[in-house]
């Protein structure tokens, strides 16, 4: 799932030189939390004019006295304003992009019942026992299982963030593509690929859709095709990338990118080919199985705008309340179905809550870098700095450029939930001033830090997953990044096309 990176706990190698690594998430957004509060006794205050709607109105900016914030105090009582959307004691407010009073409470609740709700339906064994006879019933078919499986690991991603969950198929996955006279890279690049694929073209995923697209105040179903593009064809890429190097390997085993490891890597998975019984798919798995997909077709259902589309079906108008609310039901449900018991059922959401907790604490501290901002009315400014910059630079070019802005953002803030928080208060609107609509800024951002997590070593799915394979990091990435630069051009290709067509 999303922001698998923010988990990741180093290795203690004593006998190694230390080497010098990122901070975590938390860090980094707490020290931009300072940089910010520093900014605004330098950064001149100023705002914008204000529609009915509370958006900014272009080329209003004018300055106002300044508010700068207490470096301490203010910089840590921030994130609690910033989750509740309160007042401060001198009466100042955090506002959204929009101007309407807005916490991220919701969103970080949300989160934590996502959580619960993957928990409980891990605990019941579906997801397992299905990935598991799938691959049974593909043995002796290993090429069908490369896009079959990179379509399956995809829609996972898609949906609901797939990663770390696929950390526990690799030693399988890779033990029958060595079987089949491939390689340990082809096994990971299955699911690794497949996942980041998948999350680099969210469609439902409430962790890098759900998120940016309530701090960019546009629906989740809003962009929905452009997003569809971008997963099909890039999983398609991707699917052809694979194939034609795990076709290589078979034809030459010399070609292959870990040849030198080649014995030692046979040995090590056929010896546990036989270890571990899959889980059966039962009746009752196959219906769990249903049940958690129609949990994401309800919620898709619930947050479309059908009125708008002029399409006969009756518009619920949920956000994030009500899609937390179907989420816990259906965890529920599902737990019901799988015959856990009362411990079972709650221990498995709690534990799968807990395992999200973190996801709902960089909210937090992200939104409060937003807090500071504005108290300090310097949100504007940087608003107003961009809007000069871009000039009129245009629609297609405007799409381009926030995409690569994004890239480094990416790299810098790991935690895609706490990119979607720090950069959509500023990003939406600066969109906004040259016609270009909320929910291309989230298709940009998304796609950005989906491609960042398909090789940067601050992720623990990727790391976990070479390590696994035992494919070192240095030959991986040299054997990827045609198929980044690929994904990047198509991104950039879409973002363009529907900017033009706006």
């Amino acid at each position: 799932m999303a922001d698998q990176q923010i988990r990741a706990e180093p290795v203690e190698q004593p006998d190694k030189k230390r080497r010098f690594t990122l901070p975590s998430a938390y860090t980094i957004l707490f020290a931009l939390i300072v940089l910010m509060a520093i900014a605004t006794w330098i950064v001149p205050a100023g705002v914008y004019d204000r529609d009915e709607e509370g958006a900014p109105v272009p080329e209003t900016y004018h300055e106002v006295d300044s508010n700068p914030q207490r470096i301490l105090i203010d910089s840590i009582t921030a994130p609690i304003n910033g989750l509740y959307g309160i007042e401060d004691e001198e009466g100042n407010i955090n506002y959204y992009n929009t101007g309407a009073l807005f916490g991220a409470i919701d969103v970080a609740l949300f989160i934590i019942v996502i959580g619960g709700f993957l928990g409980v339906t891990m605990a019941t064994g579906a997801i397992q026992a299905g990935i598991g006879r799938l691959v049974g019933r593909l043995r002796g078919k290993e090429r069908w299982m490369i896009p079959i499986l990179m379509g399956v690991f995809a829609l996972g991603g898609t949906t609901y963030g797939m990663a770390e969950e696929s950390l526990a198929f690799y030693a399988l996955v890779i033990t029958v593509m060595i079987a089949a006279g491939y390689d340990a890279l082809v096994g990971a690049a299955v699911l690794l690929l497949g996942c980041g694929i998948g999350t680099l073209g969210s469609t439902l995923n409430p962790f890098a859709t759900g998120i940016a697209s309530g701090f960019a105040g546009t629906s989740i179903s809003e962009g929905l095709i452009g997003r569809l593009v971008i997963l099909l064809i890039g999983l398609a890429i991707g699917i052809w990338f694979v194939l034609r190097y795990a076709d290589r390997v078979k034809r030459d085993p010399a070609a292959s990118v870990v040849h030198d490891m080649k014995a030692d890597n046979e040995a090590r998975f056929r010896a546990t080919a036989g270890e571990g019984d899959v889980q059966a798919l039962t009746g009752t798995h196959k219906v769990i199985l249903a049940v958690f997909g129609l949990a994401f077709a309800v919620m898709m259902y619930g947050v479309i705008p059908w009125e708008d589309l002029g399409v006969g079906l009756p518009t619920l108008w949920w956000w994030f309340p009500e899609m937390t609310a179907s989420f816990l039901l259906f965890a529920v449900v599902i737990g019901l179905i799988g015959r856990l018991s009362e411990g079972a059922l709650t221990g498995s959401f709690i534990d799968g809550a807990r395992d999200l907790l973190g996801v709902a604490l960089i909210i937090g501290i992200a939104r409060g870098i937003t807090v500071i901002m504005n108290n300090g009315q310097i949100t504007d400014t940087v608003l107003h700095w961009a809007e000069l910059a871009l000039g009129d630079v245009g629609q297609v070019a405007f799409a381009i450029v926030m995409y690569t802005l994004f890239l480094p953002l990416s790299f810098l803030i790991p935690s895609s939930s706490g990119l979607a928080t720090v950069s959509m208060p500023i990003m939406a609107p600066l969109a906004d001033f040259v016609g270009v609509p909320a929910d291309l800024v989230v298709t940009a951002y998304q796609s950005a830090s989906g491609l960042m997590n398909l090789f940067i070593p601050t992720s623990a799915v990727v790391m976990g997953g070479l390590a696994i394979a035992r494919v070192p990091y240095g030959r991986y990435l040299r054997w990827v990044w045609p198929l980044l630069a690929m994904l990047a051009a198509l991104t950039i290709v879409v973002l363009g096309a529907a900017a033009l067509l706006t």
